[in-house]
C-alpha cells in the first residue's frame, strides 16, 4: 500500500511539474510577443525543466536564444543556439538564421575559428547572404584588424560612467551630450521590459575639462574603478523630472506590442505618469541619440512616437521611434516638431548633421532597405527636409547599420554588424562623395573595435581624438563611454605585392626595375624584383600610385594602383606584364605638345598617359617646361592619349597604327569655349540626326570623364532668315541636344541649353553681306562653354 501511495504521489508530482512547465511556457510566449525579453528568459528557463515534446522544446529554445540575443547576453545566447543547431537536420528552413545568430554570438565571445565554421553552415542554407563569405574570410586571420593597434590609446570615462547604460556621445558647445539610463534619486522608477533597464534620457557634460581633469581607466592598464551611482558634473538635459530606455545599441526597438488584439505595455509593475513634457526635451519615454545644429540653438533628437501627450503605435501595435526637432529659447527647448519622413509604421532615429547643417543622416528600418536598419540622408532645401535617400549597398548591408557621424571633412563613421568585424557592432569609416555616394567602408580595427558592441563614435577630421561607446567590459546593455587619442598613423598601411611577369609565358622576371610615384616627391621609390619577380611594399592607403617598370629586352610598362579603394585588411596583388621586344617589329618616337585651349601656351608638369590598345599597357610621361613629351613605342598599334593636371581637362587624342610622329593635346579650363564639329541638323529642323548623335556621344563621354564638370551647350546659326526665327531655331536645337545628353545619363543640373541665333557671328557675314556657303558654315556652329570643372 505504501509503495502504491508513493507511486501516486510521484505521478501527481510529475503532473504538477508538467502543468507548471506548460504554464511557464505559455506565459513566456506572451512575454516574448510583448518583447519583454528579460521576463521571457526567466519563464523559458523554468519551462525547460518540464518534459516537453521535441518540436515544442526546439521552438522554445529558438525563442530563448533570440531573447538572450536581444538583451546582448552573448554567453547564454551561444549556449542556447548551440543546443538549437546541434542537429542541423531538425532545424526548420525558416529558422536558418539561428546559424547566423550562433556565429555572431561565438564571434562576440572571441571564438572566431568556430564562428567561421558556423558561418559555413549558414552559407549552405542562405547562399544569397554575403555576410557568410566576408566574415569567414576575416575570421581566417582576425589579426588583420590589429595592424594599427599601437596608433590609438583608449580610456574608459569612469568619472562619468555609471552602473547603467551610458552611450552615444555628441559634441555640444564646450562639452558633450550623451544618452543614459541612470535613474538614481527618483521617487518613481520606470522600467522598460526589453532588458529591464530604465528609460533613456539625455545628459550633458557642460565642459570637457571635467573629463580631462578626472582620472580615467586606461584599457589594458590599471583596473577599472567602481562606477559611481551619480557622476559629478553631469546634468539632465532639459532639467525636467527624470523619466525612463531601449537597448539603443541593438535594433531600433518599439515600445508596445499588440497581443491578441489588445495593447499591452511591456513595463511590468511600473507607474507611468501622464504628464506632458512641456518645454523640455526629456519625456517619460526614450530620448536619444541627438544631433545639434552648429549654432547650438536647434536640436534633432530620437524619441518614441510621443508628442503633445499623444502616444501612437503602428498597425502592429508597436510604438516606433521618430525624429523630432526643437528650438532653444532662453535655455528651454521649445517648438517641438516631427520630421516629415517619420512614420507610425517604421522607426527613424540616430540623427547626424553635416558641417553646414544641410545634410541629415539617420537610421531607419523603413521598407526598401538592404537589411535590418539602414543609413539614409536627407537634404535641407527651401526650409524643408527632402525625401530620404538610402546610402546604398556600399554602406548598408544585410545586417544593421546605425549611429552615423559626419566629421568636418564630410567623412562618415557608423556602426554595423553586417560588415565583417570582430563581433557585435563594429565602427566603420567611409569617404563620401557629394555627401551621398560612399566608397567602400573600412573597419577601424582594434583597439577602437572589440569583440563586443562598439558604436557612436565622434571625432575630428583627422581622427586625432574623440569619444565612442562600448559594452566591452561587462557586455549586455551595460554600455560605457570611452575616449581615444591617436598618436600614430591615421590608417594602417596597405600591403601591396607587385609581380613583374612575362606577358606571354606569365613567368616571373627577377631584377626588374620598378619606379613607384605617388602624389608627392616623398612617395618616389625605386626597387628591384626578387627571384620570384616580386616586390612587397606597404603604402599609404589614401594615395594612388603609378608603377613604371623596365627590363632589358622588354617594352616598358606602367600600371596605376588606386590603393585608396582597396581593402586594407587584404594584400593587393598587382601584376605588371611586359612584352618582349620583337626584333622584326619597328618602334617609333611619338612626341607632342600640351597647350592651353584659349591661347595655345605650353603647359609644363602635365602627366601624359599613353594607352596601348594592342595589349592594354600604359606608359607615362611628364611634360617639360616647353609642354613637350615623348614616348618610344612599337609600331602597328593604335594608341589613346590622356593628359592629367589639376583644374584642367582635355578631349584627349588618338594615334592610329603606323608611325605618326606627333600628337598635340589641348587642355581647357573654367571659362573656355570648345567648338564641336560635325553637329548637323536638317534644314529648319532641330531633331538629333544619327551623325549628330555620334558626336554628342563623345560629349557624354567627356561629361562622364569629368563628373563635376558643368557646361553651357550653345547653338549658333548664320544670318540668313530673321533674327527672331534664328534665335528660336537655335534654342530648340540646343534644347534637343541637351535632352539627348541627359537621356544618356548625364544630370540635367550639369548642363544648360543656350540658343544664340545669329547674335555671335564669327565673321563679316551679317544681314546684307554676300558670303560664300563656306563662310556661312563658320557661323553655323556648336560650342560648349566650361562653367565649372
Amino acid at each position: 500500500m505504501k509503495r502504491y501511495i508513493l507511486l501516486i504521489a510521484l505521478a501527481i508530482g510529475l503532473w504538477v511539474k508538467e502543468v507548471k512547465a506548460q504554464s511557464s511556457l505559455q506565459q513566456a510566449n506572451q512575454q516574448y510577443e510583448m518583447m519583454a525579453y528579460s521576463k521571457a528568459i526567466e519563464l523559458y528557463e523554468l519551462a525547460l525543466k518540464g518534459n516537453l515534446a521535441d518540436s515544442t522544446k526546439l521552438n522554445m529554445l529558438i525563442k530563448l536564444g533570440h531573447s538572450y540575443r536581444h538583451i546582448r547576453d552573448t554567453k547564454n545566447a551561444e549556449r542556447v543556439y548551440r543546443a538549437v543547431t546541434e542537429n542541423k537536420n531538425t532545424l526548420p528552413a525558416n529558422q536558418a538564421n539561428c546559424y547566423l545568430f550562433f556565429a555572431q554570438a561565438l564571434a562576440s565571445n572571441g571564438k572566431y575559428d568556430e564562428a567561421k565554421e558556423v558561418y559555413e553552415r549558414y552559407n549552405q542554407v542562405q547562399q544569397d547572404d554575403h555576410r557568410s563569405k566576408d566574415f569567414k574570410k576575416l575570421y581566417t586571420d582576425v589579426s588583420k584588424l590589429s595592424k594599427n593597434v599601437t596608433s590609438y590609446t583608449v580610456e574608459a570615462l569612469d568619472n562619468i560612467n555609471t552602473n547603467r547604460a551610458d552611450f552615444s556621445p555628441t559634441f555640444y558647445k564646450k562639452g558633450l551630450v550623451f544618452v543614459s539610463a541612470r535613474n538614481e534619486g527618483l521617487k518613481v522608477k520606470r522600467v522598460y521590459s526589453w532588458n529591464q533597464t530604465a528609460f533613456l534620457d539625455l545628459y550633458e557634460i557642460p565642459d570637457l575639462s571635467i573629463i580631462n581633469s578626472k582620472k580615467t581607466s586606461r584599457l589594458g592598464g590599471s583596473a577599472a574603478t567602481n562606477k559611481t551611482d551619480r557622476a559629478r558634473g553631469v546634468y539632465l538635459l532639459g532639467a525636467d523630472e527624470y523619466t525612463s530606455p531601449t537597448a539603443n545599441d541593438s535594433h531600433i526597438p518599439g515600445n508596445y506590442r499588440n497581443v491578441n488584439g489588445t495593447t499591452t505595455a511591456p513595463i511590468q509593475n511600473a507607474v507611468i505618469e501622464s504628464q506632458n513634457m512641456g518645454k523640455s526635451i526629456n519625456s517619460k519615454y526614450h530620448e536619444g541619440p541627438v544631433a545639434f545644429f552648429k549654432d547650438g540653438k536647434k536640436i534633432l533628437f530620437t524619441r518614441n512616437n510621443y508628442l503633445n501627450g499623444k502616444y501612437k503605435t503602428g498597425k502592429d501595435g508597436i510604438n516606433k521611434l521618430k525624429l523630432y526637432s526643437a528650438e532653444n529659447a532662453n535655455g528651454n527647448w521649445r517648438d517641438l516638431k516631427e520630421l516629415p519622413f517619420n512614420s507610425d509604421e517604421y522607426s527613424v532615429g540616430h540623427p547626424a548633421l553635416s558641417k553646414d547643417d544641410k545634410l541629415l543622416y539617420f537610421v531607419s528600418d523603413m521598407p526598401g532597405g538592404f537589411g535590418g536598419t539602414d543609413l539614409y540622408v536627407s537634404k535641407y532645401e527651401g526650409g524643408n527636409w527632402t525625401t530620404p535617400i538610402n546610402l546604398g549597398p556600399a554602406v548598408n548591408s544585410s545586417g544593421n547599420e546605425m549611429f552615423p557621424f559626419i566629421d568636418e571633412l564630410g567623412n562618415l563613421y557608423f556602426a554595423s554588424d553586417g560588415h565583417a568585424g570582430l563581433g557585435g557592432l563594429d565602427i566603420f569609416y567611409a569617404k563620401l562623395m557629394e555627401g551621398v555616394m560612399a566608397k567602400k567602408p573600412r573597419n577601424l580595427g582594434t583597439p577602437i573595435n572589440s569583440a563586443k558592441d562598439d558604436f557612436g563614435l565622434i571625432t575630428d577630421g583627422e581622427r586625432k581624438s574623440g569619444f565612442f561607446s562600448s559594452n566591452r567590459r561587462q557586455g549586455g546593455a551595460d554600455d560605457d563611454l570611452f575616449r581615444f587619442e591617436r598618436n600614430g598613423p591615421l590608417n594602417p598601411c596597405q600591403e601591396v605585392i607587385v609581380n613583374v611577369i612575362d606577358a606571354e609565358t606569365k613567368s616571373p622576371l627577377s631584377n626588374a626595375v620598378v619606379i613607384m610615384t605617388g602624389k608627392s616627391d616623398t612617395d618616389l621609390k625605386t626597387a628591384q624584383t626578387d627571384q620570384n619577380g616580386s616586390i612587397r611594399l606597404c603604402l599609404d592607403p589614401e594615395t594612388d600610385f603609378v608603377f613604371k617598370t623596365t627590363y632589358e629586352g622588354y617594352v616598358g610598362n606602367s600600371v596605376e594602383l588606386a590603393s585608396k579603394d582597396s581593402d586594407i585588411t587584404e594584400a593587393v596583388m598587382l601584376d605588371i606584364p611586359l612584352e618582349k621586344v620583337k626584333t622584326k617589329s619597328k618602334t617609333f618616337t611619338l612626341r607632342g605638345l600640351v597647350t592651353t585651349q584659349k591661347d595655345r601656351k605650353p603647359i609644363p608638369g602635365v602627366k601624359v598617359l599613353l594607352h596601348n590598345e594592342c595589349d592594354g599597357s600604359v606608359q607615362e610621361a611628364v611634360t617639360d617646361q616647353n609642354g613637350a613629351y615623348l614616348f618610344e613605342v612599337p609600331s602597328g598599334c593604335d594608341y589613346s592619349i590622356e593628359a592629367l593636371k589639376d583644374n584642367l581637362g582635355t578631349m584627349g587624342s588618338k594615334v592610329k597604327g603606323g608611325e605618326t610622329s606627333e600628337a598635340n593635346i589641348t587642355m581647357f579650363e573654367k571659362g573656355d569655349v570648345i567648338k564641336i564639329d560635325n553637329i548637323y541638323y536638317d534644314l529648319d529642323k532641330y531633331n538629333i540626326r544619327s551623325d549628330a548623335a555620334a558626336e554628342l556621344n563623345k560629349l557624354v563621354e567627356l561629361m562622364n570623364k569629368y563628373p563635376k564638370m558643368k557646361i553651357e551647350f550653345g547653338a549658333h546659326t548664320d544670318s540668313r532668315s530673321s533674327a527672331k526665327y534664328n534665335k528660336k531655331l537655335s534654342t530648340n536645337r540646343a534644347k534637343a541636344a541637351v535632352t539627348y545628353i541627359v537621356n544618356q545619363g548625364v544630370s540635367s543640373k550639369r548642363i544648360i541649353a543656350a540658343g544664340y541665333g545669329e547674335s555671335k557671328l564669327v565673321n563679316k557675314c551679317k544681314d546684307g553681306v554676300n558670303c560664300t556657303e563656306e563662310e556661312h558654315q563658320q557661323n553655323r556652329r556648336t560650342e560648349i562653354k566650361i562653367l565649372s570643372l
